[in-house]
């Protein structure tokens, strides 16, 4: 109910609805004035101070999913008049509502406020309506693979999330339980092998136009849209090369249907080759009539996660936009 009312006071719901994305955990702090910074913490995720002042500390030393868990659970302590709290890794092994004695009841208050924030109920049917995904398509690890990213949470924070809002079964949640994501990530990359897999993988389809994402640096992006080739018409990529992107593969993919001239899949995995905010935009063509543009495909993007040491993003912005 505290998240809730919180996603009330700052319009959460009406600015992803216009624009897409996830919860800016960070911007919500920052809106209600609590002081943030980041560190490279030893031993600790995060903390909650009180003296002098209410505050927050994040480490550094955590993917970007990770650290927006840790703002969130430090905010819930901020929102809900806690104590003092010093965060180890104990916020990410507890479930919100377990039933457990051992368990500090302001530690489990601020774990279900974080869940409730960064990944509300309908947060989570946004992004369903948007991808035309049902009810049955959160038992499919790719599907919930590619939620997380869009909730900005981790794999394993989804599907628990999905559990507790009786989304999916506890039968499918044990399976998940063994689910490596590597193998997730290497089913979407196919046959490119990155330098690691600790990089997310984004498929990005035409459900993901004219709306936003927010990532990390390193992410890889496979772009899979129709491409009416036998029309004569080409998606040109150069114009995301130009932009700052690196093209791995470029591959067309046959769709089931009979006949000569019909379109293809035109399947795209790229990345970019330096953390910034932008778009995606390219468009569809005839290489004879350039000027002549079919298809559109636009796509906001902030991939500067994840964040560095000292104050956050947002606050960074602020100031600037101040001074």
């Amino acid at each position: 109910m505290a998240a809730e009312r919180l996603h009330r006071q700052i319009g959460s719901r009406q600015r992803i609805e216009r624009d897409g994305g996830n919860v800016d955990v960070f911007g919500a702090i920052v809106h209600l004035g609590v002081p943030l910074v980041l560190r490279p913490l030893k031993g600790l995720l995060g903390a909650y101070l009180r003296e002098p002042t209410s505050g927050v500390l994040v480490t550094t030393q955590r993917p970007l999913s990770i650290q927006r868990y840790t703002a969130a659970h430090e905010l819930g302590h901020f929102r809900l008049n806690h104590e003092p709290s010093l965060d180890d890794e104990g916020i990410l092994r507890r479930s919100p509502f377990a039933a457990n004695p051992g368990y500090n009841l302001q530690e489990v208050e601020a774990d279900a406020f974080a869940m409730g924030f960064l990944m509300p109920r309908w947060l989570i049917s946004w992004h369903a309506k948007r991808q035309g995904w049902q009810l049955d398509h959160f038992s499919k690890p790719q599907i919930v693979y590619q939620l997380s990213l869009r909730l900005g949470a981790s794999f394993e924070a989804t599907w628990r999330t999905l559990q507790s809002y009786r989304l999916i079964k506890s039968a499918t949640a044990a399976k998940f339980v063994k689910v490596k994501v590597r193998k997730l990530k290497e089913a979407l990359l196919e046959d490119y092998q990155p330098s690691d897999y600790r990089r997310d993988v984004w498929l990005i389809t035409e459900c993901d136009a004219d709306t936003s994402i927010n990532g990390s640096q390193h992410d890889l992006f496979v772009i899979r849209l129709e491409e009416r080739s036998g029309g004569g018409y080409l998606w040109d990529a150069e114009e995301l090369v130009r932009s700052g992107f690196s093209l791995v593969r470029d591959v067309h993919e046959a769709i089931d249907q009979v006949g000569i001239g019909n379109s293809t899949f035109r399947r795209l995995t790229m990345f970019l080759q330096e953390p910034k905010r932008g778009r995606i935009s390219f468009g569809e063509r005839r290489p004879w009539h350039p000027d002549q543009t079919l298809n559109r495909f636009e796509l906001a993007y902030d991939l500067t996660g994840p964040e560095d040491e000292g104050y956050s993003r947002v606050e960074r912005r602020r100031i600037l936009e101040a001074s």
